[in-house]
């Protein structure tokens, strides 16, 4: 991890501080990866953790903490990918349990990205920096299911609208602990980062950003429930902490709901994703078959 200083001079005060970064960083920055790092509280301004809208000042200092990775390129590695769809605009990647979207401290190799990097001889948008090229969306390291990948600017910048409008339909499954009294359940708790541990999404009245996920039980076991989830936001574990704030963790969620004896993950699977094509404007859907862990789990559970 490395740290960067930056000192705001009187003609560049008093605007937003993601514009500012921008700006004055744009050779080695995107502006999602800024915003992602700023929400991460790795950019202190006067030693203190800011929102992106937060309006610089003469004087101010702003320290970026930089992990070593963000300069590095990502190698392309020759790993299996299941392919759902594939042409000059999109791919869509059935992603296994286990495999991690984009290379981050930890975990440099052995990504969804250093695999794209391989299959595709680097024809990937450029919009998500070398670190995360083609990404548009993310899956949690242990879910598994669907995901669109851009293969062009332009493509990734059509995708990236219709995310931001919610005009994306995702669809998961998920089988989670005890028994949900209600078929159909709303849960629009907002959500944000805990103070302590940046890595743990919480439900948080106060200062939380608008999170929405729809549930529908699907079926009900004798201390387990099989739901589908509809996220109308995409917060980061949305899922995941709205099903722990009603009393129902994900079975094998580790971060928000402890081991089970039962899956050695946690049991969420992205079912569905359908989005209208960049270049022929038409909807498309691809959907991804329950994975044989989940199968399995089921199978006990009915057993």
């Amino acid at each position: 991890m490395t740290q960067r200083e930056i000192k705001v001079k009187e003609e560049e005060a008093e605007g937003r501080l993601d514009l500012f970064l921008a700006k004055k960083l744009a050779s080695d920055f995107s502006r999602t990866r800024l915003k992602e790092m700023i929400h991460a509280g790795q950019v202190l301004v006067n030693d203190k953790e800011v929102k992106a809208h937060y309006r610089v000042r003469e004087g101010d200092r702003i320290i970026l903490e930089i992990s070593d990775r963000a300069s590095m390129d990502t190698r392309e590695e020759s790993i299996p990918l299941t392919i759902l769809h594939e042409d000059e605009d999109v791919l869509l990647i059935d992603k296994p349990a286990g495999m991690v979207v984009h290379p981050a401290y930890g975990n440099l190799e052995h990504t969804l990205v250093n695999a794209l990097l391989y299959h595709t001889r680097h024809q990937l948008s450029s919009l998500g920096g070398k670190v995360r090229p083609g990404i548009v969306h993310r899956l949690d390291k242990e879910t598994s299911g669907v995901l669109v990948v851009a293969k062009n600017d332009s493509a990734h910048r059509f995708l990236a609208k219709q995310f931001k409008a919610h005009s994306i339909t995702r669809i998961y499954e998920a089988i989670v602990k005890g028994i949900v009294q209600h078929d159909e359940i709303r849960c629009e708790e907002p959500v944000g980062r805990a103070f302590l541990n940046r890595k743990k999404v919480i439900v948080k009245p106060s200062g939380g950003k608008q999170a929405l996920t729809y549930f529908h039980v699907m079926e009900r076991f004798q201390n387990a429930t099989r739901i589908e989830a509809k996220p109308y936001t995409g917060r980061t574990h949305q899922i995941r902490v709205h099903l722990a704030y009603l009393g129902h963790p994900v079975l094998g969620d580790l971060i928000y709901g402890g081991a089970s004896p039962l899956i050695k993950r946690h049991a969420l699977h992205a079912r569905n994703l359908a989005f209208v094509h960049p270049r022929t404007k038409e909807k498309m859907s691809f959907s991804s078959e329950l994975p044989h862990d989940m199968q399995q789990l089921l199978m006990v559970l009915k057993g």
